[in-house]
């Protein structure tokens, strides 16, 4: 197992060694890496951005699901490659890691992951709870292998209550866990929102969960099971609407883009487009109406608190809607610029990737991929001031790093891994 340095040394020393060169919080970490399709690789490539050695696990025989899932799929650089290339879906949640491929069935790739477990400190797995434990590769065995192993599970509904032994799908999560009942028109039927965020939320609370752990381990020398499932981590994530019903017993509707307590705040119609307005309290309110030329609207006792603005919200809302719609988005845009209240286009993804503040952060990087060439990424999201995060590896080829993994971490011979290979337990 790699020494986490970083979590053995005193406030002082640490002090001491902030000056040297920049480099990821998570440097001298593995991570056993044996999930598939989102929540779980979204979790480890950032801990994989942060700077983890994180080693994926990959069935021989077509590796991660979402290896096929296309199109589109990415050109190959080589014409004569005729196979489609690697999926968008892959490349965009498997950065910095390396690819081993193992047959976890067979007597020769477990012990493999045995021996891969007493060199790492982290293992993230989304496989149906008790399936692993079967292979001999639960919690309860492979702490005994290694103690210091944190040892992440994620499933659909977690490793305990009636319905553990289901399958998780984000869909089905945002459908059984009111996400979907409050997404969509008020008069429309529900709907799922435009991405897996109940997967992506997953992954991010499996991702603090992991650094807790890491920062406990610095002081009891012990690793820990996690156990973080879909169901809780969307209802957790209802926030402000689960409150309301805990709280006050108050049931949630679809409201659009509306807010519940606010008023206005939702998307409107202009003459040609649409805009997001928001009027967080009164004063904006004021300086919104200045702005529209409604400055009247500000007066009127119906509308002078927010609370009177919730009340009597339609009434409001279809007089501003009557001012936008006199006029085009470009023009609102401008007169809106500078008056100390949100608002803002709905962008496509084109615009959003040619926004002037995404490309002066630099989130988009240019990686070179070994069958793609020049592929374009969503980088790392925060920035460290007295630390680095970055793409080191692009999306790995299936099975690419099963040599290097095996010899140089393991030790193994290059005999005894081409017999594990002549023997299925690894990939061709």
């Amino acid at each position: 197992m790699m020494t986490v340095r970083s979590f053995h040394v005193t406030r002082s020393q640490w002090r001491d060694l902030a000056p040297a060169p920049k480099r990821g919080p998570l440097e001298g970490v593995r991570v056993l890496d044996l999930t598939r399709v989102l929540a779980g690789p979204y979790c480890t490539m950032m801990l994989g951005d942060l700077g983890a050695d994180v080693v994926k696990i990959e069935n021989p025989v077509g590796g991660d699901d979402t290896r096929a899932w296309g199109p589109p799929f990415a050109n190959n650089k080589d014409s004569s490659d005729t196979e489609h290339g690697e999926s968008a879906y892959f490349l965009c949640v498997n950065r910095n890691k390396k690819s081993v491929t193992v047959n976890m069935k067979s007597e020769g790739g477990r012990q493999l992951l045995h021996d891969l477990v007493k060199e790492s400190d982290v293992l993230v797995e989304n496989y149906l709870p008790g399936k692993l434990a079967k292979m001999g590769l639960g919690y309860e065995e492979l702490s005994k292998i290694n103690p210091k192993l944190i040892y992440a599970s994620i499933t659909g509904y977690g490793q305990t209550g009636p319905y553990a032994n289901r399958p998780g799908y984000d869909v089905i999560i945002e459908a059984e866990a009111g996400l979907m009942h409050i997404t969509g028109e008020p008069d429309g039927k529900p709907v799922k929102v435009g991405v897996a965020i109940t997967d992506l939320t997953t992954g991010l609370y499996a991702h603090s969960s992991i650094l807790a752990a890491l920062v406990q381990r610095g002081v009891t020398d012990r690793g820990q099971h996690i156990d973080c499932s879909l169901i809780e981590s969307q209802v957790a994530s209802l926030a402000n609407i689960a409150s309301n019903f805990l709280i006050g017993g108050q049931e949630a509707k679809r409201m659009g883009t509306s807010h519940p307590s606010i008023v206005p705040y939702e998307v409107l119609p202009t003459r040609d487009s649409f805009v997001m307005l928001g009027a967080g309290n009164d004063g904006q309110f004021v300086k919104l109406c200045n702005r529209l030329g409604l400055d009247h609207l500000a007066e009127e006792p119906r509308y002078k608190s927010n609370k009177d603005r919730v009340q009597h919200r339609k009434e409001l809302i279809d007089l501003l809607t009557q001012r936008l719609k006199e006029e085009d988005n470009s023009f609102w845009l401008e007169k809106l610029t500078g008056a100390g209240f949100p608002f803002a286009p709905i962008s496509n993804i084109e615009e959003t990737f040619d926004h002037p503040q995404i490309k002066a952060r630099g989130l988009v990087h240019e990686v070179d991929h070994p069958r793609a060439g020049k592929i374009k990424m969503v980088g790392p999201p925060v920035k460290y001031s007295d630390a680095k995060t970055s793409i080191r590896m692009p999306p790995p080829l299936l099975g690419a790093h099963t040599s290097d993994v095996l010899e140089n971490v393991l030790g193994y011979s290059k005999e005894k891994v081409d017999k594990l290979r002549e023997e299925g337990a690894i990939g061709a």
